[in-house]
């Protein structure tokens, strides 16, 4: 009997996508944890604060030739990350970590969907089949018990921050290929943050005790995001 050979063509960028994907879930349970001790949108901003000292630090040299390009660039993306970040941590207040991950990778259906309607791009077959059917398991997985076709308070805040999460997406493909990938995931983080902690202020948030878990939950999930972002880019 004969054996065929298959060869895996994977670039490295996808490689990375990849493990980085394998720990993605563990970051609802931190996030969840996180919100017991914090508002959400300090966290989220704290959280970014971090990840955006964090690629600075290995970006000195490079900052210095940030053009206006990439300063629009990471100012746009910046926004939907900041927007994306905080509703999927407000609606962790009152869903499970596992129901929040589910509803946040709809962001993966709904990249093809949003250029349809955005860019003209009309998604392929296969496209609109996983988009039907994702929207299937989300009717059924996320609805309440008594009704399947009502989403809650919390399904909706964080479906809203899934569409904002395929916003940046198609935000980051737009500009890939003609900005530098350190400078511009410094300015889109650093922005996430400002806006984050500027969403405090209409939110009546305060700035909660620096307890030793909120700090070492912002500075794990800060560097965890820098990782993400720069690949992401990349």
């Amino acid at each position: 009997m004969s054996v065929s050979r298959f060869t895996l063509s994977v670039k490295p960028q996808e490689a990375i996508l990849i493990l980085i994907t394998m720990f993605w879930g563990g970051t609802f349970l931190a996030v969840q944890y996180a919100v017991t001790l914090s508002d959400p949108f300090f966290f989220v901003g704290l959280r970014f604060a971090t990840a955006a000292i964090a690629v600075a630090l290995i970006s000195l040299k490079t900052l210095r030739g940030l053009t206006l390009k990439e300063l629009k660039a990471g100012v746009a993306i910046g926004i939907a990350i900041a927007m994306g970040y905080s509703l999927q941590t407000w609606g962790l207040q009152s869903i499970s970590s596992s129901k929040s991950a589910f509803i946040t990778a709809m962001y993966v259906p709904l990249v093809p969907l949003l250029q349809w309607l955005c860019l003209g791009r009309m998604p392929g077959l296969m496209s609109c089949i996983g988009i039907v059917l994702a929207f299937i398991g989300l009717i059924l997985l996320a609805g309440p018990e008594n009704n399947l076709l009502a989403l809650g308070p919390g399904e909706l805040i964080t479906l809203t921050g899934a569409i904002a999460i395929a916003a940046e997406i198609i935000l980051i493909s737009a500009w890939a290929g003609s900005v530098d990938v350190k400078r511009v995931t410094v300015v889109q983080l650093a922005t996430a943050s400002l806006v984050a902690f500027a969403a405090m202020v209409p939110a009546g948030e305060s700035v909660p005790p620096m307890s030793t878990g909120l700090v070492v939950v912002a500075l794990g999930l800060g560097i965890f995001s820098a990782i993400i972002q720069v690949t992401m880019n990349w």
